[in-house]
């Protein structure tokens, strides 16, 4: 997601992370999470998530998502306080994905170049994967309550506090080559930040195909050497 910002699974063979926040929300009259209770979750989730997509974050109403539910009002507010909930819920799960990109296993004894540009490509691959709740948060950034854009800078923090010590690390290994490190790894992860704007899931390239022409343009980005 870019530099800016719910789900608790990540991508495989990442260890788990004491520096994930929970997604700081109200709630709907739910108390208690089921199989059942957990796929209506989802399936007010998904209605929504293409209303949003569709039509924007204020031209969507609750009327709506029961509608293209084909349920009452009261049934959306059993899992969900109200349409911002809906919508951070949303956006949470890209965040947590994206943002623990780098959260390897303790004692992982590849070079921190290759770690480097693992994160990077599974912040690339996440933020694809998760199209279109992605790409909520740059194109209405005005929608999230203090708590929640808080709650996505500490997770972006999170992530940052990994990369630039590893960048460092690989440069001091003669792997890369660039002369400022908070900027490089911010102009290396802005990369997937702008595919809000043009990328689509039916382009002419498929997601894995996008994935690797970013993943390659991120090595330029951080100087990666070529093998001698």
């Amino acid at each position: 997601m870019g530099i800016t910002s719910a789900t608790r699974h990540k991508p495989s063979g990442k260890a788990a992370t004491t520096a994930q926040p929970h997604l700081p929300q109200g709630t709907g009259r739910q108390r208690a999470a089921t199989q059942g209770t957990d796929l209506q979750r989802e399936r007010i989730l998904q209605a929504a998530a293409q209303l949003f997509a569709a039509q924007g974050y204020a031209n969507t109403t609750m009327a709506q998502i029961v509608r293209a539910l084909g349920v009452t009002k009261p049934f959306v507010y059993y899992y969900f306080r109200d349409k911002q909930e809906i919508f951070e819920t949303l956006s949470w799960r890209p965040a947590v994905d994206c943002f623990t990109a780098l959260d390897f296993a303790a004692g992982d004894p590849r070079r921190a170049s290759e770690k480097v540009l693992e994160g990077i490509e599974r912040l690339i691959r996440a933020t694809i994967a998760h199209h279109p709740c992605a790409f909520f948060p740059y194109r209405e950034p005005q929608v999230y309550r203090p708590e929640y854009i808080a709650a996505q800078k500490k997770l972006a923090h999170h992530f940052y506090d990994l990369l630039c010590p590893l960048l460092e690390e690989a440069r001091r290994d003669g792997d890369l080559d660039f002369t400022e490190t908070k900027i490089t790894a911010l102009a290396a992860c802005s990369l997937p930040g702008f595919l809000y704007s043009w990328y689509r899931p039916n382009g002419r390239l498929s997601p894995d195909e996008v994935v690797a022409e970013l993943a390659k343009l991120a090595s330029r980005v951080i100087g990666l050497r070529s093998p001698d």
